[in-house]
């Protein structure tokens, strides 16, 4: 969309300068998530684009305002003019005349009656591009508001394990390298404070020499933290005498991303020993990994989530796609059965077989009361929120083993007297077991096993992610099921012998090693979440024995091809 065409809005316009923190999408606060909630236009800078715009509702204008484009002056706390690009509904970009600035925009947007929601890197209170449009703002009668945000400089040292202050009461000195003047640095240079640096990964050992020529001792220690408070974050520690020589020996410079923003803490308290004890976020079992979760969006959010917690980056690969039945009429007989009391339960066995009957219900216009009378058991929780969402409590969820056999265990057996209809309706997929049949006709019950969805194997991912799987891109793969070992090998190929495997269980690790795949990991019981414990259990084991080595830690896609020897399964 044309910025010169944005939506009118109805009655005055609204800004909302909005802190975005310094990259971890947790960091948003409450208030931040409100204000997005309800905006017609969001100008976000690139670096939290995708951390607040999945926060805005699906009609909003998107455009990301860059500080560091063609015609505006760099700086790192938002010295230059932002330029913009509009993001459209296919997620393309198309850069706008230099005239076209945030403030420009944010203007005309809330003239028109939008409520616009402008989002900065860190805190607005530290961004000077966004006092500059506030005080726009000001001048033409527009209201606006200040949500703050977790502050870069103060972010990244937290997550890097590097306190700003302690019991000493150290006073901290915030310095923006690009902008800081001679008398900043001498001043700095010529205190025992703890100094904060604003800078590039290419400008570091600059500012560490003009620290030494303002008066810090070279033995001073300091932190340079790249990608802070995400899963690319790096921190380095060293002196001020000694950074240049760490980051080329750590072959990070010279290199083309030098340009990157850090954050460098300069004083006793980043000194080496103190951060080992205190990095909680890059010493995470899984700091780092990039895990392929072959499994749809809607079925691998608890999982990825999980995933997140253990520092892992999650990617998650669809092997399956859910189509109709060929011959729909069995289950519209079966949802009409419902609503005429042919049944006494439904049993649900996956969020797929929810979602069928929940659009079947959409297409009759029926609704949630249908299930008024009638017992509603579900296996696992994901198929228990499904149900709770469509305003379903479920009787009966398996109280061990979340799988068939599991609520077979549970499941009454029929009794005439105190059961009026012996009739269940089973929805399911077209190539689900027959456990659950059988052991329901075991315990008395009639079934009407209802095929609702057809699984067929997915498209081909990406060839982008298609090689990465081949080459030893990913540091480790969760198999959830024979089915995915089998689709994912036939839409992307083999998974690369450094990837670790992780398999839910036996029939699983067996499927997997029959392609030809070494299983490192085996879940201790038939759990996603169990399985992703495990994997984050052999990584903590890794990473310790890596430390006790005297060895770096490293990603297993960081091993040099064929240097992996062929191992035994280690189940967990």
């Amino acid at each position: 969309m044309s910025p010169t065409n944005l939506p009118v809005g109805h009655g005055s316009g609204h800004v909302t300068f909005l802190g975005a923190g310094p990259g971890d999408p947790g960091l948003l606060t409450l208030r931040a998530v409100e204000a997005l909630a309800h905006a017609d236009v969001l100008v976000a800078e690139p670096d939290v684009l995708d951390v607040v715009r999945v926060h805005a509702p699906p009609g909003v204008t998107v455009l990301s305002a860059d500080a560091d484009a063609p015609g505006a002056s760099a700086g790192l706390a938002g010295t230059g003019t932002p330029q913009l690009a509009v993001v459209d509904e296919a997620s393309t970009t198309a850069v706008l005349p230099a005239s076209r600035d945030a403030a420009n925009l944010v203007m005309q947007a809330a003239r028109g009656g939008r409520r616009v929601v402008r989002a900065v890197t860190g805190d607005p209170g530290l961004d000077t591009c966004a006092a500059e449009e506030m005080l726009s703002c000001a001048a033409a009668g527009v209201t606006f508001e200040v949500v703050p945000g977790i502050a870069t400089a103060v972010g990244v040292p937290a997550y890097a394990g590097v306190p700003l202050r302690d019991a000493e009461g150290t006073d901290v000195r915030f310095v923006d390298a690009r902008t800081a003047s001679d008398r900043c640095w001498s001043e700095v240079g010529a205190s025992d404070c703890t100094v904060v640096v604003s800078t590039t990964l290419d400008a570091v050992a600059a500012t560490a020499g003009e620290l030494v020529t303002g008066g810090r001792k070279p033995d001073t220690p300091l932190t340079v933290t790249v990608g802070g408070t995400t899963t690319r974050q790096r921190t380095w520690t060293a002196t001020l005498g000694t950074i240049a020589q760490t980051l080329k020996q750590a072959k990070v410079l010279p290199s083309p991303e030098g340009g990157r923003p850090v954050i460098a803490v300069v004083g006793e308290r980043s000194a080496a020993a103190q951060r080992e004890r205190l990095s909680w976020f890059e010493s995470k079992p899984l700091f780092g990994w990039k895990v392929l979760v072959p499994r749809t969006k809607e079925q691998a959010a608890s999982l990825s989530d999980q995933l997140r917690s253990y520092g892992a980056v999650p990617h998650e690969v669809p092997t399956i796609a859910v189509e109709p039945p060929r011959t729909p009429q069995q289950m519209e007989r079966a949802v009409k059965g419902l609503v005429t009391g042919r049944y006494e339960w439904i049993a649900f066995t996956s969020v797929n077989a929810v979602k069928a009957v929940r659009e079947k219900f959409e297409e009759y216009g029926l609704d949630a009361r249908a299930f008024a009378g009638i017992k509603v058991a579900a296996v696992g929780e994901q198929t228990a929120q499904a149900l709770i969402a469509f305003g379903v409590k479920p009787d009966l969820v398996p109280s061990g083993e979340q799988s068939a056999a599991g609520l077979l265990e549970d499941w009454p057996p029929y009794d005439p007297v105190f059961d009026p209809i012996d009739r269940v309706f089973l929805p399911r997929a077209d190539i689900a077991t027959e456990t659950l049949v059988a052991g329901l006709i075991e315990l008395g019950w009639e079934v009407d096993d209802v095929t609702a969805y057809r699984t067929v194997r997915a498209s081909p991912p990406p060839a982008e992610t298609r090689e990465a799987i081949k080459g030893g891109g990913f540091d480790a793969v969760l198999f959830t099921s024979s089915s995915t070992v089998r689709n994912l090998v036939g839409i992307a190929g083999k998974p690369h012998n450094v990837t670790v495997i992780a398999c839910i269980g036996p029939a699983t690790a067996k499927t997997a090693e029959e392609h030809g795949l070494r299983v490192d990991v085996m879940s201790p019981e038939p759990s996603v979440q169990k399985l992703a414990e495990a994997l984050a259990d052999f990584g903590a084991r890794r990473r310790s024995a890596a430390l006790e080595a005297g060895d770096p830690v490293t990603r297993p896609s960081e091993r040099r091809p064929g240097s992996r020897r062929r191992r035994t399964t280690s189940t967990t």
